[in-house]
């Protein structure tokens, strides 16, 4: 399965958008079971992560210092460049803020390890990216949509995805690891947990995928209007995280990390807040799950060009 990864993401999109289509009554309780399946996930990404390799990689200064760079100082400047040619709909717009602004954490260590990047050492970033983002989102959001934003977005779904998605899954985490650090069944639970990562993956984009899949009927056009922009996106971050990454002076393999990191987003993670959204904003998920599908088709070409835009 880890050697076929990309296979079989690109075919759970293909089947999630097929139940979507065939089972569109299956909608509400798919959406009631993403948050629990991207806990899974979250909590096995996170249980590859050493709590003594989290420590090291705060001291690993310039990495730590463009990853940190190149996702809320760079892709900020370029999504405030978009952001005035976007649709005027509210919805679409906060759509797209909630899915560009945040980096991704997972599916990004697998794309970018194929690309012969330092996964290992985005992993260990990966709970710091999660509470930057988390922190920074709604100063973003508020930079963008002004002090409207307040009668639309409900800071309790941001409180409640932090604490479901990344507190409560990185404290099983740590807990299991030191468990796993004095007990052989510890180890053994590690060493199963670890097998889980693209079946849980696969869970997530199929429940993801086929939850909203019933609501691009009324909507269709206007999400089709976004593709070229998630497109650009891709192709605007590929370059600027290559400047990123050389202002830092990075190696090839920390390089290719930094590319990905900057264009890959959080777009499972933020889906939670933007189903939590009011329902004259219901478009904003739509607009969410859009750029995943546009992306992971983008990472087949990133895990190609990357090498050759940051040889060896």
């Amino acid at each position: 399965m880890e050697r076929h990864q990309i296979a079989i993401y690109l075919a759970a999109i293909a089947a999630g958008g097929l139940l979507g289509w065939a089972a569109p009554d299956a909608s509400p309780g798919l959406e009631h079971a993403i948050n629990p399946v991207l806990a899974a996930l979250l909590f096995v990404t996170f249980l590859q992560v050493p709590a003594a390799e989290l420590v090291r990689s705060l001291r690993a200064g310039r990495f730590l210092g463009a990853a940190l760079a190149v996702n809320f100082l760079v892709v900020p400047l370029v999504v405030a460049a978009m952001f005035p040619v976007l649709p005027d709909d509210q919805a679409l717009r906060l759509g797209v803020l909630l899915v560009l602004l945040c980096p991704c954490v997972d599916y990004v260590i697998v794309f970018s390890g194929l690309a012969g990047a330092r996964n290992q050492q985005l992993l260990a970033a990966t709970p710091l990216l999660l509470v930057a983002q988390m922190l920074l989102l709604p100063l973003f959001l508020l930079a963008f949509l002004g002090s409207g934003l307040a009668d639309v977005v409900d800071a309790g779904p941001f409180l409640e995805a932090f604490t479901f998605l990344i507190v409560v899954p990185l404290a099983l985490a740590w807990t299991v690891q030191a468990w796993a650090a004095r007990r052989p069944r510890g180890q053994a639970v590690m060493a199963v947990a670890g097998t889980t990562m693209v079946p849980l993956m696969v869970a997530t984009l199929v429940t993801v995928v086929a939850s909203q899949v019933p609501k691009l009927d009324d909507n269709l056009a206007d999400i089709a209007r976004l593709v070229p922009f998630y497109v650009l996106f891709l192709l605007v971050m590929a370059f600027a995280g290559l400047a990123v990454a050389r202002l830092f002076r990075l190696d090839v393999p920390a390089g290719r990390a930094i590319v990905f990191t900057g264009a890959t987003r959080n777009s499972l993670v933020v889906l939670p807040l933007a189903l939590a959204l009011p329902d004259h904003l219901a478009v904003a998920a739509v607009a969410v799950v859009t750029q995943t599908l546009v992306e992971v088709v983008g990472m087949v070409v990133y895990v190609r060009a990357v090498p050759r835009l940051l040889p060896v």
